[in-house]
């Protein structure tokens, strides 16, 4: 183990002495017991009050002090350990860039306002996207087709615009500072929104008018923000805990589930209040409302910043992959060496790349390898330091491999986001059901207010109920490891597309009895029979997307994570666009194939054969599920030093 000595200084070199002594020595962190090596006698170290260590009670070694001479000068040390403060073992720094402290830092005390800041967002964000169909097209007076195409490019752009604010993130920004100009960006759009829904009609004093105008740059405004909300906020405040602390790494896990609480959480009150209020206020107060509430999260986030932890950007990523790929390619005809040790690391435990832990050389990939393999060229270099384009650290490359193991796990969850995707024809199936509780009209597209519900009891549950259960079955404190939770959420939605199915085959069982196969009209089925499958997709959603925002903060290398993040939700947008072009191939490819003239998703469902197409789908994810477990049981999880 690294020695870490000091000793106070005098003379005019205090200052900068006084800075030394009292810093922390991060480089000991090992998670576990310190051991410091102080050169000189008990005396001397008592004297001159060598540092302690910043993670851990310290074991103090002296070189020529005995058992006893140590004892007598116990109560000295413990006394001094007093007037110093545990730091993080993760590189975070706090609001002035100092290691930051475990106790004046992070933890929840910071997540509360991070997470509060996500609901506000969450709601702004489906206050605007919930109803904004009916804001088309009864204010703006677009038609159908044109509004489902604004809103289609909005959404698009909304899951497209991760992928910019997470570079920027890990490169240059930084995660708060990302969050912070987004989060302005956002609520500058909303206001926008705002302002257009109570500007005059009369005003057409320009070619393009206000309402014309306003609408279109809040909307773009929303959704470039929202572009450094959804990558940066999750992983920020994961942050928050300190891997290296087994008790602060297991609160992580908590804040994850309470993470997407929030997120669920707005979009319910959204979905059920702000659309009341837009339907029966105006948009005035509809989009007024979120705005408000934009600006709250925003004040509530700045005004928590000396209790964050910050990680440093550690460069471009896209630029460092680049030149693992070069280099690689350069050595093309250099063997690798059968020893990892014989690979180019830099020396000390700090690694080249700011913000981020040294990886440890992990077998499969070689080829990635002969980019850290230091051919003869490299040895009579006179160079000091290596061009990373010609010889590149082993955790360089192990970021690449990373990134390369990563990508099957992420594809699955193009398939599964095809099962919320397939909630338009949930509600397509309701309408043709009995929709009459006791009296009362069930609007179809309410169920997924159901779907929500299910998240928002599920989530907590998940810390009291589930995880103990779990924990007792696994063995593992937390119940089950990012992948056994994503492989447990992809079984229900497997379940989800089978019960649609099963309801379809019901309804037109029932259709054919009555003789209503050629009539356009609802069957004598209880629309609450699609409760299971709407309950189906929570249950999904509360395993596999927490599942899939732990792993990718958990596994992505420490300077890539709001990357792998934007990644997770790039796989949303490809799951949509999926369904699309699935949904207009089907329509022409069964022509005929229906119950009459037409394919499986005719106008008139009664003529149709949904059932067909929901266990096509039950298949598929079936075999996404299949696929996804081959994968997960190959996975090689990222080794990071500590």
């Amino acid at each position: 183990m690294p020695s870490c000595s000091a000793s106070r200084p005098n003379g005019r070199h205090m200052a900068e002495g006084e800075e030394q002594w009292r810093r922390p020595c991060t480089s000991q962190c090992a998670g576990g017991s310190v051991a410091f090596l102080v050169s000189g006698s008990s005396e001397d170290m008592a004297s001159n009050r060598a540092p302690l260590s910043a993670c851990s009670p310290p074991q103090v070694i002296a070189n020529k002090a005995d058992s006893v001479q140590a004892a007598a000068h116990s109560s000295a040390f413990t006394a001094s350990r007093l007037e110093y403060e545990p730091y993080v073992c993760n590189g975070s720094v706090d609001i002035k860039g100092n290691p930051a402290s475990k106790k004046h830092t992070g933890k929840w005390r910071a997540c509360y306002s991070i997470l509060g800041g996500e609901f506000c967002g969450s709601l702004a964000y489906y206050g605007v996207g919930t109803n904004l169909v009916s804001y088309l097209t009864k204010v703006r007076k677009q038609s159908n087709v044109a509004a489902a195409s604004n809103i289609a490019s909005w959404q698009g752009t909304c899951y497209l615009t991760p992928l910019l604010g997470a570079f920027l993130a890990d490169s240059y920004w930084g995660r708060h500072r990302t969050i912070v100009i987004s989060l302005t960006i956002f609520t500058i759009g909303m206001v926008l929104l705002t302002l257009a829904a109570v500007t005059p009609g009369s005003i057409h004093t320009l070619e393009i008018s206000p309402q014309d105008a306003l609408p279109s740059l809040g909307l773009f405004l929303t959704a470039l923000g929202l572009g450094g909300i959804w990558p940066c906020v999750p992983t920020f405040g994961a942050d928050q805990f300190d891997d290296t602390d087994g008790t602060e790494k297991m609160q992580k896990g908590l804040y994850y589930n309470w993470y997407y609480f929030a997120v669920n959480g707005g979009g319910f009150f959204a979905s059920t209040l702000l659309v009341y209020v837009q339907d029966n206020w105006g948009w005035g107060w509809g989009f007024g409302i979120p705005t408000l509430f934009s600006v709250i999260g925003i004040a509530g986030f700045l005004a928590c910043m000396k209790l964050y932890r910050y990680q440093k950007p550690g460069g471009s990523a896209l630029t460092r992959i680049c030149q693992v790929v070069v280099a690689a390619v350069r050595k093309v005809h250099v063997d690798v060496p059968n020893d990892s040790s014989l690979l180019y690391e830099m020396p000390g435990k700090e690694a080249a790349i700011v913000g981020s832990r040294k990886l440890m050389y992990t077998e499969g990939l070689r080829f990635f390898d002969r980019a850290a393999t230091i051919s003869s060229h490299d040895e009579t270099s006179s160079a000091d330091v290596p061009s990373p384009w010609k010889l590149c650290t082993v955790t360089q490359v192990e970021e690449l491999k990373i990134l390369a193991r990563m990508l099957p796990v992420l594809l699955a969850g193009i398939i599964f986001n095809m099962a919320e995707a397939f909630f338009p024809l949930f509600i397509e199936q309701g309408q043709v059901m009995n929709n009459y509780i006791y009296g009362f009209s069930i609007p179809p597209g309410s169920l997924t207010t159901f779907n929500c519900l299910c998240i928002l009891i599920l989530a907590p549950c998940y810390n009291k109920v589930i995880m103990p259960m779990l924990s007792m079955i696994t063995g593992m404190k937390r119940g089950l490891s990012e992948l056994q939770r994503i492989g447990v959420g992809l079984v229900f939605a497997v379940l989800s597309l089978v019960s649609a199915a099963l309801v379809e085959m019901a309804r037109l069982k029932i259709v054919d009895e009555r003789g209503l196969v050629h009539r356009n009209t609802a069957a004598p089925m209880n629309i609450l029979w699609q409760a299971p499958q709407y309950f189906f997709v929570g249950v999904a959603k509360v395993f596999t997307v927490v599942g899939f925002i732990e792993f990718a903060y958990e596994q992505s290398p420490d300077a890539m994570r709001s990357l792998c993040q934007a990644c997770s939700l790039i796989m949303i947008t490809l799951g949509s666009y999926l369904v699309s072009v699935m949904l207009k191939f089907m329509d022409s490819a069964t022509v005929g194939l229906g119950r009459g003239r037409h394919g499986w998703i005719p106008d008139n469902l009664n003529e149709g054969r949904l059932d067909r197409l929901f266990w096509l789908m039950a298949g598929l994810q079936l075999l996404n599920l299949l696929t996804f477990a081959y994968c997960a049981t190959r996975y090689k999880r990222k080794l990071a030093t500590t």
